[in-house]
């Protein structure tokens, strides 16, 4: 992390999360350096894996490397839903050299034929001899790979580095274990908590650098959902911008009217296409406007202000495939999402200013009490220029 420089106080608390962008050298960084083969080849093995990120959904982010005399033979990471798993592709690389080799995995190898064969049968195969992963598969179809190795005679070890493998996981394994995409809420704000003046301005309260990370953040996320006044008062691509890359995560807009224009930015097609999240109340006229513009329009249940209900459709996402679902806007939509406890993780980018008045980052009907107010573990805050990122994880048990 930055240090905090003159502009903030120091007083922050030392890191208590690892983060989707973290890499795995940094991850195992409070580790001991003494030589551990183990923790060096998973270690590489993790930063495989993150190179799938915002790529894999519904899938996890796996890596793989395969280990002969002490050295790396065959590296593979899982590079989208319906192609090759980590496993195979660190077998291909290494050849005939994987019979008797050691793999490291950081996730159990999968025992399911789905779009692709078992892992479990593509070690067997190629004649390993050992099997460490990180952490096991908790997938009801997929699970029991362990089992199935150890029954054909490979030697199997689970646990090494476990808890960076599962924190680099956490949006996945969160999306079986309560079957909804894990939901990160991000706003860029003012010291009091603002993200717009009184009359609408919002352009730009943080700086480029700060609107850098969004765009980092935003190449992870699956879906991106704003509301409908976000839309119509900027008009946002909702796209990832980095390295002269440009990346489209499905966009879904909140409009229980449909009174966006088909034609804004955020509907384009390309990529993984845009969708408009509205209720029965919307006119069929205007949907059948957006239908021939390629949008399709997704029907919620009305929350009590008849908007659309933000648990219904991350269902209905989670249906389709979506892991990470990312909240970018605007502070209805936000507070919406923190009335209902949908918010497992926020990126707050928080600009040296008060704006007064203007538009809460969060509004909504917020807690009563301070006891209801959702708690969360955060990082310590990062300088990003000028403005500040600081980044909480609600801790939930499943």
């Amino acid at each position: 992390m930055a240090r905090l420089d003159d502009n903030w106080s120091s007083r922050g608390r030392r890191p208590q999360l690892g983060h989707f962008e973290t890499s795995a050298a940094s991850l195992i960084a409070n580790r001991s350096a003494a030589v551990d083969p183990d923790v060096n080849f998973m270690s590489r093995a993790l930063e495989l894996a993150r190179l799938g990120l915002g790529r894999t959904a519904p899938n996890p982010m796996v890596g793989c490397v395969i280990v002969k005399s002490g050295q790396i033979v065959g590296e593979g990471w899982h590079k989208g839903a319906g192609r090759p798993h980590a496993e195979p592709e660190a077998l291909a690389e290494a050849g005939a050299r994987a019979r008797g080799a050691r793999a490291y995995v950081t996730l159990e190898p999968c025992n399911h034929h789905g779009r692709t064969p078992p892992c479990t049968e593509a070690l067997l195969k190629a004649g390993v001899s050992e099997v460490v992963y990180a952490v096991a598969d908790t997938h009801a179809l997929a699970a029991g790979g362990a089992t199935r190795l150890q029954s054909a005679g490979v030697k199997v070890r689970a646990g090494v580095l476990e808890t960076e493998a599962r924190e680099l996981n956490r949006a996945w394994f969160h999306s079986l274990a309560i079957r909804r995409p894990y939901v990160i809420a991000k706003a860029a704000m003012s010291l009091d908590g603002r993200i717009a003046t009184a009359t609408g301005q919002s352009k730009w309260i943080t700086g480029a650098l700060a609107r850098e990370k969004g765009h980092e953040l935003r190449r992870m996320a699956d879906a991106i959902i704003v509301g409908a006044g976000t839309i119509v008062a900027d008009d946002p691509a909702l796209t990832a911008r980095l390295d002269g890359e440009e990346s489209h995560p499905l966009r879904v807009v909140l409009d229980s009217k449909g009174r966006c224009s088909p034609g804004a930015k955020a509907f384009d097609r390309a990529g993984k296409g845009a969708a408009l999240a509205t209720t029965a109340a919307a006119p069929e006229r205007r949907l059948a406007r957006f239908r021939e513009h390629g949008v399709e329009p997704i029907l919620c249940a009305p929350d009590g202000g008849g908007r659309p209900r933000l648990d219904d459709l991350l269902d209905i996402l989670h249906r389709r495939g979506v892991v990470t679902a990312m909240i970018e806007g605007g502070g209805e939509v936000l507070g919406a999402a923190l009335d209902a406890d949908l918010i497992d993780e926020v990126w707050l980018f928080i600009a040296p200013l008060l704006i007064g008045g203007g538009k809460a980052a969060f509004a909504g009907a917020g807690a009563s009490s301070l006891s209801e107010a959702p708690h969360f573990d955060f990082s310590e805050p990062e300088m990003l220029g000028p403005d500040m990122l600081v980044r909480g994880l609600r801790r939930r048990s499943f």
